[in-house]
């Protein structure tokens, strides 16, 4: 699946411009960002969008040298499951 990067945010939409899949992160300071939504299509439940969307977070507040604060129930329990991305959490 492809992803559109924007300014905290990385998102999937269809052809109609509808939104299948997004994550959001706006800023919180200068260096942190809250994950304050993940996003999934029900046409898409079922085939690890939601976790695609956190890795490639992850991936784009790496390359800003950012840290995250877990807001979103889907992040809180993504960030359980995945110990070894911790480090990225205030």
């Amino acid at each position: 699946m492809n992803f559109t990067t924007e300014k905290n945010r990385i998102y999937n939409q269809d052809a109609t411009g509808k939104i299948l899949a997004e994550v959001l992160f706006p800023d919180k300071g200068e260096n942190t960002v809250a994950i304050t939504r993940t996003f999934v299509d029900e046409s898409l439940h079922g085939q690890g969008v939601a976790d695609l969307l956190l890795r490639a977070a992850v991936a784009e507040l790496r390359s800003q040298g950012k840290q995250a604060i877990a807001v979103c129930s889907y992040a809180v329990k993504w960030f359980e499951k995945h110990p070894e991305q911790k480090d990225l959490l205030v």
